[in-house]
């Protein structure tokens, strides 16, 4: 399992556009991609589960990668967070 944290920059968070293309991103991998914020995880591959943590400017969450691809994924998605988020 691989694991890091990110503090979000964007001023309005992760609203629906970010985390639409946070779910597509996700969606690339065959590991499973867990989302954390505040004790609350969610699935990093569902829009609403990801939009209803309601992360804000500011914000630092936890992405947890665990599966066959989690070296590919862990890459892709601290690049993803890192240039839109």
């Amino acid at each position: 399992m691989k694991s890091f944290t990110y503090v979000i920059n964007d001023e309005l968070g992760i609203h629906a556009r970010p985390a639409g293309l946070l779910v597509k991103e996700a969606k690339k991998y065959d590991s499973k991609i867990i989302l954390s914020k505040d004790g609350k995880s969610v699935e990093a591959t569902k829009l609403m589960a990801v939009m209803g943590l309601a992360v804000k400017c500011g914000n630092t969450v936890e992405v947890m990668i665990e599966g066959g691809n989690e070296e590919a994924a862990y890459e892709g998605l601290k690049a993803f967070f890192e240039t839109n988020l």
